[in-house]
């Protein structure tokens, strides 16, 4: 929006060759504690965009926890809807806390005018991240701490070790769960919505509806999130899609979603209806346009011990610098494999 304001409190996968489909990557569960990655890696600029309307409750556990993480490239973006309960001013208020004069920022705000939809609040933050970013990654992420902060380096590692540009978190995939806090019609409803979505547009994405995602800064560049017609969680849907009708390479990790730590659901009637429709409109657009790459054969999952990390980060991945400079791509050296701590 025009009216929007930014401040930083300063002063499935693909491996080569299977574009458009998704691979799993199973076989252990959700991680509790953070991947330590190899420093070219860690060093990565990624932007963690975080919408937010009503979320006081949560915010600063969330966002401390963040950039607490050991990734030096990490920055926050939460993008306000003018929060009723204050959310925005005190976005502002952690913002002062976790960046440093002199320094390159870590956490910024950008506010808006008024609630506008989900999918809209994303679209303005990814916007605002590519002018920011040159290259590495924008991760989609709840302020609510439903999604798992520690899998965060878990999802930058498998990234620049598959080079693939959309990593998604995952419920659905072999090894990911729900929460056991969550009611039997919560489980039903989000299930069955997902298995619709997926049976209608043909998807081997396991969780299409889900919002913890890593996007390369160079899939979002060519999937242009603002044009997206969605305004609430559809646009999680919307933008995968295309993604994998544009030939993306993408990879699900298995994650642990949990229930929010405060707050209520933002889930309407409007978007819930949105959400119904939108994979008819979305097949029936696909109809018209071009046909896509004929159906691949069922692929088979891949196991986390039979995944080789590549020696060097993917081209073009390098150390960010501050707000308003394009990152240089880093040298490429030989980087370990991914160690647990």
């Amino acid at each position: 929006m025009d009216a929007a304001r930014t401040t930083t409190g300063t002063g499935t996968t693909q491996l080569p060759g299977w574009a458009g489909a998704a691979v799993s990557l199973t076989g252990r569960p959700a991680r509790r504690r953070p991947l330590v990655l190899p420093a070219q890696w860690a060093a990565t600029p990624l932007t963690v965009v975080m919408p937010t309307y009503d979320e006081a409750l949560t915010l600063t556990v969330v966002a401390d926890a963040l950039l607490a993480l050991p990734l030096p490239g990490l920055r926050l973006l939460v993008v306000d809807d003018a929060s009723p309960d204050g959310t925005g001013q005190l976005a502002e208020r952690l913002a002062l806390r976790h960046n440093t004069p002199g320094r390159p920022w870590r956490m910024a705000v950008l506010h808006r005018p008024a609630k506008a939809g989900l999918g809209r609040a994303y679209a303005a933050g990814m916007r605002w991240a590519l002018a920011e970013q040159g290259s590495g990654y924008v991760l989609q992420m709840d302020a609510d701490g439903s999604h798992p902060v520690a899998a965060v380096p878990e999802l930058l590692g498998v990234a620049c070790s598959l080079g693939a540009g959309l990593v998604v978190g995952s419920r659905y995939a072999p090894g990911g769960t729900l929460s056991a806090r969550w009611a039997l019609h919560r489980r039903l409803l989000s299930g069955c919505g997902n298995r619709y979505a997926r049976t209608v547009l043909g998807s081997r994405v396991r969780d299409l509806t889900g919002g913890f995602n890593l996007w390369g800064v160079e899939t979002l560049r060519r999937l242009r999130p603002a044009t997206a017609g969605s305004t609430g969680y559809a646009f999680q849907m919307e933008l995968k899609h295309r993604a994998l009708r544009a030939g993306a390479r993408a990879v699900e990790v298995p994650i642990t979603f949990a229930e929010r730590r405060a707050g209520d659901s933002k889930m309407s009637l409007a978007v819930q209806t949105e959400a119904a429709l939108l994979p008819w409109r979305l097949r029936l657009r696909d109809l018209r346009e071009v046909p896509a790459p004929p159906a691949l054969r069922r692929l088979p999952l891949l196991r986390r011990d039979r995944v080789r990390p590549r020696t060097a980060p993917p081209a073009g991945i390098g150390v960010g610098a501050g707000p308003r400079r394009t990152a240089a791509a880093g040298a490429a050296t030989a980087a370990p494999g991914l160690r647990g701590r």
